[in-house]
């Protein structure tokens, strides 16, 4: 299992919200370039950079960032933000980002989403963030009656490649997840999770490990030292791609 270390950016600087709280902001560092330097040298496998303005504006507001974060990235980036239409998704993929994580628009907009799907495939990711098991949009402010599980089935039939499930409740209040829920979720899912939301410790990491998840994301606690990144690679013996 991967760990990816997230990087949410808002006003320019590197922060976390409680739950998705815009109003329950802290802010971690005030370079988010330099947060990525920090992480990939500490061997970070990949960077999941988050564009919170954008996500809540619905277009890339923190986009020459993100290509400053590219620009030094030795490690794959994918990042998500506001990326609801074809030419907002070849920016960035054209900057040099890895993957890009399409969220309220792979829910709105089927269309888009199988463009995006037929001309950049594997580079495609969508996010499914949900609270109690119901999917949210609009950067998390507006909940949805859909249940996460049965929409990533049906994006899965139509060939998302792979998605990000978050729980919402969960993200940045270092509460650990909810294992049997994922577990759950995972089994009925064809395609690679890659999960986030609630990570306190490496013990979490190591429960997450066997659950059958493709990757980890990991944000307040490595910026609260709850997690040291080098140890938790260590233990779980995954690191940077050759």
């Amino acid at each position: 299992m991967e760990i990816v270390s997230a990087i949410d950016i808002r006003g320019g600087r590197c922060v976390r919200l409680y739950q998705g709280d815009y109003g329950r902001e802290t802010v971690f560092a005030d370079d988010p370039v330099e947060v990525a330097r920090r992480w990939q040298d500490e061997g970070a496998p990949r960077l999941h950079v988050v564009d919170l303005d954008g996500a809540r504006e619905g277009r890339p507001v923190n986009a020459e960032l993100v290509g400053r974060i590219v620009a030094v990235a030795r490690v794959p980036v994918q990042v998500g933000g506001g990326l609801r239409d074809m030419p907002a998704i070849q920016r960035y993929l054209d900057t040099g980002v890895g993957r890009v994580v399409l969220g309220t628009a792979a829910v709105r907009d089927r269309t888009l989403l199988a463009e995006a799907l037929a001309q950049y495939g594997q580079r495609i990711v969508v996010s499914v963030d949900a609270r109690a098991g119901q999917v949210a949009v609009q950067g998390w402010e507006q909940e949805t009656q859909l249940a996460a599980a049965e929409l990533i089935g049906e994006l899965a039939a139509l060939g998302v490649p792979r998605f990000v499930y978050t729980d919402t409740a969960r993200d940045g209040t270092l509460e650990g997840p909810n294992f049997a829920a994922i577990e759950s979720l995972v089994a009925g899912v064809r395609a690679p999770v890659i999960y986030a939301g609630g990570v306190s410790s490496i013990d979490d990491l190591v429960r997450l490990a066997p659950l059958g998840l493709e990757g980890a994301i990991v944000g307040k606690a490595l910026y609260t030292g709850n997690v040291v990144l080098r140890e938790a690679l260590e233990v779980l013996g995954t690191g940077q791609p050759a």
